[in-house]
């Protein structure tokens, strides 16, 4: 293939790249039939120095699609394990991505490009390695509203359509996305090096990762150890963020997870409309492993197959190796309390640190869960909420019984009482807070049919409406309600 032009700006250094080779399998993207641009990220592409022009650009969409290489690109597909649902498998890797290679942004943090449907690769496992547009359009519309969000992610740079039709259940058109990341490398990268007995290749890991993401952990005692308690911390902070935004990732397997605590892997991800904690969106999810409440336990069980990983690079000693990983593994209990405590209390208004905080958050819930009341709206509306319970028919009207919120804001407001901050401070901060706008699943999926007939109109406008989820936008105001009756999206699909 073609070396093109660095006309966009790409400054690659690679060090992916620069890994012994049973990291990975070099080759190239496959080049599609007709290429067509989707929509350029401007303005993550000025963050990564790189110039939207020449990206949208017919040189720049042919390097999007995968049919020519930058010059100072070394593509690569990764090599990693993992457990799906709970079920090991030995072997997986990019089946559908190709690493384009690594920049450094305007930051000075460096951040892979990554092709996303960009054809097979030796670890497609009789996939086609190609993706449809509606999981590319999901990706993007989600990746991009979770950063928005405040929630460390993955980021869409770019969306192009292939001219080559995808066959899932049926035929749809192709996609290619450019997605990217702090790095790739996952839990399940360091179990397929584990499960081959690999420790050099553990030891090269671990050293790449604490380079790339913890540099200051290189002059720890044990690094390994250090880099599990950093990895454990930096989940437990995400997780908290999922948890207060009603976000349901869907597939939170080891290969999911990644080391750099950036949320992975827009498959049948959703956010929840009316609230209850076992909800559950993944039509591939049949007995809610995945489920909202779950996702705290669900990171320990993937923090657990990492410090495995991990246990020859700690100590010697087995036995000793096994205490120490435990118990970094067993503060993820108080990192991630701590962490869901500060965002339901600024969801809640509260600026002061009290012992009863956290049970009046979750009687909240409890509350949402038995009324049905609609997560992302109920505390939208309770940041106008004033002292005046007579002006809290906003918010009762999300519950199936409204006395189910009375009870609780009589409560609330005690608490508010002992806050010393201004009421107009208050509603300020808790609309911060508390975003008026998410993905909510029924837009999401009008954007995808829309784009399955040609027309990217509406996903033009959600990508918009999203990138300022906390601002009062009245021209967009249909975007904050819950599906109608008949629009409600039950299941959602992984693309593959």
């Amino acid at each position: 293939m073609d070396k093109a032009a660095d006309t966009a700006g790409f400054a690659f250094e690679n060090r992916y790249a620069r890994l012994p080779e049973r990291f990975y399998t070099r080759l190239d993207p496959t080049p599609v039939e007709k290429p067509g641009l989707v929509r350029v990220n401007a303005a993550l592409a000025h963050d990564l120095g790189l110039d939207p022009a020449a990206l949208a650009s017919p040189d720049g969409i042919a390097i999007l699609a995968g049919n020519r290489v930058p010059e100072g690109a070394a593509p690569l597909a990764q090599a990693y394990a993992g457990h799906q649902f709970g079920g090991w498998v030995p072997q997986l890797g990019d089946g559908r991505a190709i690493l384009l290679g690594e920049v450094t942004d305007r930051a000075g943090r460096p951040r892979d490009i990554q092709l996303k449907g960009a054809g097979r690769t030796p670890y497609s496992r009789m996939g086609d390695g190609r993706a449809w547009i509606g999981p590319v359009i999901r990706e993007y519309v989600v990746s991009e509203a979770m950063h928005a969000l405040g929630v460390p992610t993955t980021r869409a740079l770019a969306a192009v359509t292939t001219g080559e039709p995808v066959y899932r259940e049926g035929a749809f058109p192709g996609a290619v996305l450019t997605r990217v990341a702090a790095s790739h490398v996952r839990v399940g990268t360091f179990q397929y090096f584990a499960a081959r007995g690999d420790t050099e290749a553990l030891q090269t890991l671990t050293d790449f990762v604490i380079a790339r993401h913890y540099p200051a952990l290189a002059e720890a005692g044990t690094p390994a150890l250090a880099l599990l308690g950093a990895v454990t911390e930096r989940q437990a902070r995400l997780i908290a963020r999922w948890m207060g935004v009603g976000f349901i990732h869907g597939v939170m397997n080891t290969d999911n997870m990644t080391l750099s605590g950036e949320t992975i892997d827009y498959g049948p991800c959703a956010f929840m409309d009316a609230y209850h904690p076992d909800k559950v969106f993944s039509s591939i999810d049949q007995f809610g492993r995945y489920a909202y409440r779950n996702q705290p336990q669900i990171a320990v069980w993937n923090l657990a197959q990492l410090a495995t990983c991990l246990l020859p690079l700690i100590d010697a000693d087995q036995d000793k190796a096994i205490e120490t990983a435990t118990e970094t593994i067993n503060r993820f209990g108080d990192h991630y309390m701590d962490a869901w405590r500060d965002v339901f209390r600024a969801k809640l208004g509260l600026a002061e640190a009290r012992e009863d905080d956290a049970e009046l958050a979750q009687n909240l819930l409890s509350r949402m869960a038995e009324g049905r009341a609609d997560f992302t709206l109920t505390f939208r509306r309770l940041s106008e909420l004033g002292d005046d319970p007579e002006a809290d028919d906003p918010v009762r009207a999300l519950f199936a019984d409204p006395a189910l919120f009375d009870g609780w804001a009589a409560r609330w407001r005690q608490r508010l009482a002992m806050e010393q901050s201004a009421p107009d401070a208050r509603r300020a901060a808790m609309r911060a807070a508390n975003p008026a706008f998410i993905p909510r699943n029924h837009r999401v999926e009008q954007a995808i049919e829309a784009a399955v007939a040609g027309d990217y109109a509406p996903f033009e406008t959600l990508v918009e409406v999203l990138s300022a989820p906390f601002e009062e936008q009245p021209a967009h105001a249909a975007y904050q309600d819950p599906p109608a009756p008949g629009e409600e999206v039950r299941q959602t699909f992984c693309g593959t």
